[in-house]
C-alpha cells in the first residue's frame, strides 16, 4: 500500500512526530488508541494448501507474508509495528528485530557468510561482545582489524562487511561515516548506532547500508526490555528474516510492544539527557581529579572519563548513580569497562583501542544535573600526589577529548 493508504502524509515529518506516530497510523481506523499486543505463537487456518504456498513464498523470498504469519517465528504483528517505526526513524526501507543486539549482529554475519563472504573488516573499539564474536571466529568469520584509514587496503574478494561503531563503546571515538563508506566501495558498511540513535545521526544518509542497534539501550529507554534490530534495505531484510526464522532469534511480542512505546519518547529522552551530559562534561573537564574527559562531537548522553585516583573507588562510592552495565535508561549508570563490558577483549587490544584501566563510562539519565554532580563529586577520589602520565593525544576520527587541569 502507498503512503496515503497508510494514512501517512506525503510531506516529510519531523523526527519527533515520526517517533510518536510511526507504526501506529492505522490505530484510529481500528478503533484503537494504544497498539494491540499480539501474544499468539500460532495462527489458525483451514486452508493448508494456501498456507503451504505462503510458506514456500517466504522460503524463496524472505518477504513478509500478507495476512496472519502462520507461526510466531516467521513474524509477529506487534513486532512488525516496532520494525516499521524504527525503519522510518533511521530512513531505511525496512528493519528486522531480534532477541538482542548480539542476535542481530549474529544474523548479519550469518547472512553475509551464507553468500561465501566470511571476511569482516572492523575498526576498534567496538562493544566488547561484538569484538569477541568477531575475534574468536565463533561463526566461522575472519576479521581484519584496522583504523579507518586502512579500510580500503584491508578489503578482500571475500569481504562481506565493514563494521564500525560511532560513537564507539566505551571511548566515544567517532568515525567519519561518509569517508568510511567511500572507502568500502561495494562492500556494505555496518554502523552500530546504539549510542547515537537516529536522534543524533542517521548513518544510511551518510553512506552506510546497515544500521545496528542494541534496542535494549536507548530505543527501549527504561532498562526493562532486551532486543536488537537491524535497519537496512528490503533486499537485505529478506535474508535477515530467513536467518531469524532458521535460528530462532526472535523478539518477543511484549518486548516489541515496549520498544515501540520507547520510541515515542526517544527524541525527548535523548535531548534531555544530552543536555545534562554536556554540563557534566564541562564540570569534569575543570575538576583536578580528572585526567581526561571523552565526549563525542555530535553530543549525546554518554560520557567517558579517566580518573587520577582508583576508578573502583568511584564505582563503590556512588549512591544516586547506579553502578551497572548497560546504558540508555532513564536513570544514570556508571561502569568500569576494563572490568566488565570489555573484560572479554584481550588486555593489549583494549589498551590499544583506548580503553585504559582508569577509564569510566557513564550513561547520563534524566535526573537533575545538580543531584548527579553532587553524587559523582563525592565518589571521585582525591588527586594523587604524583599524577599519572598524560593520556596519548586523540587520533584522527576520535572524539573530542577534554584534558583535565594542567593540559592533561
Amino acid at each position: 500500500m502507498d503512503a496515503m493508504d497508510r494514512g501517512l502524509s506525503v510531506t516529510p515529518r519531523a523526527l519527533a512526530t515520526e517517533a510518536v506516530h510511526a507504526g501506529r497510523e492505522d490505530l484510529a481506523g481500528l478503533g484503537l488508541h494504544a497498539p494491540p499486543l499480539d501474544l499468539s505463537t500460532t495462527y489458525p487456518s483451514y486452508d493448508a494448501r494456501a498456507e503451504a504456498a505462503r510458506i514456500d513464498e517466504f522460503a524463496t523470498t524472505g518477504a513478509r507474508l500478507d495476512g496472519p504469519p502462520v507461526y510466531a517465528r516467521l513474524d509477529n504483528p506487534t513486532v512488525a509495528r516496532f520494525e516499521e517505526a524504527l525503519a522510518r526513524l533511521e530512513g531505511t526501507e525496512a528493519a528486522v528485530a531480534f532477541a538482542s543486539g548480539m542476535a542481530a549482529l549474529t544474523a548479519v554475519l550469518l547472512a553475509r557468510a551464507s553468500r561465501g563472504l566470511r571476511h569482516v573488516v572492523a575498526v576498534r573499539p567496538l562493544y566488547g561482545c561484538s569484538d569477541h564474536l568477531l575475534d574468536t571466529g565463533l561463526l566461522g568469520t575472519e576479521v581484519t582489524w584496522t583504523d579507518p584509514a586502512g579500510i580500503a587496503d584491508a578489503l578482500r574478494p571475500d569481504t562481506g562487511l565493514v563494521m564500525v561503531e560511532s560513537p564507539a563503546n566505551p571511548t566515544l571515538a567517532e568515525a567519519d561515516i561518509r569517508a568510511v563508506a567511500h572507502s568500502c566501495g561495494s562492500v556494505p558498511l555496518l554502523v552500530d548506532n546504539t549510542f547515537a540513535t537516529p536522534v543524533l545521526q542517521r548513518p544510511v544518509g551518510q553512506g552506510a547500508r546497515v544500521v545496528l542497534h542494541s534496542a535494549t539501550k536507548y530505543l527501549g529507554g527504561h532498562g526493562d526490555v532486551m532486543g536488537g534490530a537491524v535497519a537496512c534495505d528490503e533486499e537485505f531484510a529478506r535474508t535477515l528474516r530467513q536467518v531469524r526464522f532458521a535460528t530462532g532469534g526472535v523478539l518477543h511480542p511484549l518486548a516489541g510492544y515496549l520498544l515501540l512505546r520507547g520510541l515515542s519518547t526517544l527524541p525527548v529522552r535523548v535531548r534531555a539527557a544530552s543536555s545534562s551530559a554536556a554540563e557534566l562534561v564541562r564540570r569534569l573537564a575543570a575538576d583536578p581529579r580528572i585526567a581526561r574527559v571523552h565526549y563525542p562531537r555530535i553530543g549525546g548522553a554518554m560520557i567517558a572519563f579517566e580518573v587520577y585516583g582508583d576508578p573502583h573507588d568511584v564505582i563503590a562510592g556512588v549512591r544516586l548513580i547506579t553502578p551497572a552495565v548497560s546504558l540508555g535508561s532513564v536513570d544514570t549508570l556508571i561502569q568500569h569497562p576494563a572490568s566488565i563490558s570489555h573484560r572479554i577483549v584481550a588486555e593489549g587490544d583494549r589498551r590499544s583501542a583506548g580503553v585504559s584501566d582508569r577509564l569510566l563510562r557513564m550513561s547520563v539519565g534524566l535526573e537533575d544535573v545538580e543531584d548527579l554532580w553532587r553524587d559523582l563529586s563525592r565518589a571521585l577520589s582525591a588527586p594523587p600526589a604524583t599524577p599519572l602520565r598524560a593520556a596519548a593525544p586523540a587520533a584522527s576520527g576520535q572524539p573530542a577529548a577534554v584534558p583535565g587541569p594542567g593540559g592533561r
